[in-house]
């Protein structure tokens, strides 16, 4: 699908990032883990750049959250921060096969803004009556208040600015009804890896997407 989305909706999440909503235009249908593509242009030049959602589903609207570091981020990221209810932006997708298709048990990998399909997927998989745990590595975190609902919920959740070995090898239980998801840039996605074969599991079979 390429259209035109709305901003519904800007919420801080944390000191450097926000969720932005958008209202779902009519058929448009995704599943969490999967990804959509913003496109605008800013300052003269064309960008397009890959979100992945961090609702636990499309209804009214749709959800993706975006990090702004001042010293990474480029004017994408701050135009995408500075948008408020009923801004408009191109939006094409979705896209991504590796998504929550009704796991009875997930694990969640998230580094940085990995975080937002974390709790997107979290939150469906709960709804559905399934088993969730979620290891988090960030320096500052983000959607805390939806991790302690999950948390609250039953999901069991682990917050930590370090090495995430001792985090996996609690959470996996490396039975046939469990998913692995990871969500995070390259070194974090190969730390994963690594802690997951740690852990007794199969890095080659988790569900990955890798920011770059």
């Amino acid at each position: 699908m390429d259209t035109t989305v709305t901003v519904s909706d800007v919420t801080t999440v944390a000191p450097e990032t926000v969720a932005i909503e958008f209202a779902a235009p009519e058929g448009f249908e995704a599943h969490p883990g999967q990804f959509v593509k913003l496109t605008a242009t800013v300052e003269d030049e064309s960008y397009a750049r890959f979100y992945t959602l961090s609702s636990p589903d499309v209804r009214d609207d749709f959800e993706i959250t975006v990090e702004v570091d001042p010293d990474e981020s480029g004017p994408f990221s701050e135009y995408l921060a500075d948008l408020t209810a009923g801004d408009e932006i191109g939006m094409s997708g979705p896209f991504g096969s590796d998504y929550y298709e009704g796991e009875s048990r997930v694990v969640v990998l998230a580094g940085g803004p990995g975080i937002g399909p974390a709790v997107g997927i979290g939150e469906r998989a709960l709804d559905d009556g399934g088993e969730v745990a979620i290891v988090y590595q960030a320096d500052t975190p983000a959607h805390e208040e939806r991790l302690s609902a999950l948390a609250d919920r039953g999901a069991t959740v682990t917050i930590t600015a370090d090495a995430i070995s001792d985090a996996v090898d609690d959470a996996l239980t490396n039975t046939d009804t469990e998913q692995l998801f990871v969500y995070g840039f390259e070194p974090f996605v190969s730390a994963a890896a690594d802690a997951i074969a740690a852990a007794g599991g199969d890095p080659d079979a988790s569900k990955v997407e890798n920011f770059g």
